[in-house]
């Protein structure tokens, strides 16, 4: 998901979270070299470092556009090397960042939890108090809702990509919303 299309939509609470959870991974995979990291295996990189987040053991590598889209902001709001530039599309075999990634490797990342602290309250101070979170019964019940009056639009549509609404309304965008977020994110 380019810059731009994720400033239209703004972040959720999920985004921010599972955001300060990818900067932490990948100041650990800065540590280790550098080298760039498949969206999938990021993921797991996280979930290794937090086994008992529920929240990021949901998510899916089609939905993490956002979430690098945090943790580039973090970078630049504090003049730090853009992390983000570790993170690559599966089977992407682009060696167009190497200096970013070079100057992520190279740099001292002590400093990086309390200023993440700081940048995320200031995140979450800015999503609209009308997202309210859901359960996931409820979400699946509201997403089912949605496809069946709008089957044509969702024909094309996958197992990730209903994860990834899913987790959207939990995190509580409304099915029309989400749908318009994820076919985004598809989009590049």
């Amino acid at each position: 998901m380019s810059v731009s299309s994720a400033a239209s939509f703004g972040f959720t609470n999920t985004d921010i979270d599972v955001g300060c959870r990818l900067v932490e991974a990948l100041v650990r995979r800065a540590s280790e070299g550098a080298q760039p990291i498949g969206h999938a295996s990021l993921l797991e990189l996280a979930r290794g470092l937090h086994p008992r987040d529920a929240m990021l053991g949901r998510e899916v590598p089609v939905g993490i556009g956002m979430k690098l889209t945090f943790v580039a902001g973090f970078c630049r709001a504090n003049g730090f090397p853009d992390l983000a530039s570790l993170a690559v599309a599966e089977g992407d075999g682009r060696n167009d960042q190497q200096d970013q990634r070079r100057a992520v490797a190279a740099f001292d990342w002590s400093q990086v939890e309390e200023r993440l602290v700081g940048y995320a309250a200031t995140m979450r101070a800015s999503v609209p108090r009308n997202q309210k979170p859901r359960k996931e019964r409820p979400a699946d019940v509201a997403w089912y809702a949605y496809f069946c009056s709008h089957r044509e639009a969702c024909a094309k549509l996958d197992g990730e990509d209903k994860k990834e609404i899913i987790n959207l309304l939990m995190a509580g965008l409304d099915p029309d919303t989400a749908l318009r977020r994820l076919m985004a994110a598809k989009a590049g």
